[in-house]
């Protein structure tokens, strides 16, 4: 299933934030910010702005993430987060010559659904690979009439082929990107996407994005989850109901006494 990891991020994100935090609230010059900035002073202006609901100094700071094993259905989902930074594994520029692919839980757990899964993923990539087989062999002839050299002529056709083959391609297709957000963003990413209603799988990528974020800022993400996990549910008549259960599970043990 899906792999995440936390490739890099702003050095020391917390004491950033608690720089630009007061800068917000003091005459202190650039150069003096930092004066004095012990941890419990950084933990208390990231705590202030917390509750104050003043989110706009935790712009300053950024994750980047690595994110493997996905799908291109989790892929559509995420990128609706926009503002964030995305760098995907292409199927325009890169062969599916035995293409990965995510399966649901639901379907693994019934063999005969998931016979029918894994012969539909072999049938899709059968199909891939005659289409890209007799795209491939039109555009070579073309790129040789048009003399490009034979080397060239391979190269431009099998990126003409995979190009439309790729349409027959499941949206259960493996993919991986990397992806960055402020930490701003992320607290509204993790409001949608840690909700039990969120899709399973990227509710599981927002979760293990979510427990990576905390080792590293644990103050600015104390109170990162669900929106149930600091507020009401925003969900209604469509609530799941588990508002107990979900801030046992996202909030730190002293927050949740």
């Amino acid at each position: 299933m899906a792999t995440v990891t936390l490739i890099s991020h702003t050095p020391d994100p917390e004491r950033a934030v608690a720089a630009a935090a007061r800068l917000c609230y003091s005459p202190s010059t650039i150069g003096e910010l930092f004066d004095g900035m012990t941890d419990e002073k950084v933990a208390s202006f990231v705590e202030m702005l917390a509750s104050m609901g003043h989110e706009s100094p935790i712009e300053h700071v950024t994750f980047t993430f690595g994110i493997e094993g996905v799908s291109r259905a989790l892929l559509a989902q995420i990128t609706r987060h926009r503002i964030a930074s995305f760098s995907v594994q292409s199927q325009r520029y890169v062969k599916e010559a035995a293409f990965e692919y995510v399966t649901p839980p639901e379907i693994a757990a019934i063999p005969e659904a998931a016979e029918a899964y894994q012969q539909g993923m072999a049938d899709a990539q059968a199909l891939y690979s005659r289409l890209s087989d007799i795209l491939f062999e039109k555009h070579f002839a073309r790129f040789m009439e048009e003399g490009k050299p034979e080397k060239a002529a391979r190269s431009a056709a099998e990126k003409a082929a995979i190009e439309d083959a790729r349409f027959v391609l499941p949206n259960a297709c493996d993919t991986k990107m990397i992806v960055t957000m402020n930490a701003r963003s992320l607290l509204n990413f993790f409001r949608h996407r840690c909700c039990t209603r969120a899709q399973w799988e990227i509710r599981d990528v927002a979760c293990q994005m979510l427990e990576l974020v905390k080792e590293v800022a644990p103050h600015i993400f104390a109170k990162a989850g669900p929106s149930c996990v600091a507020g009401p549910c925003p969900e209604g008549k469509m609530s799941c109901g588990r508002v107990a259960e979900m801030r046992e599970r996202f909030l730190p043990k002293n927050e949740n006494e």
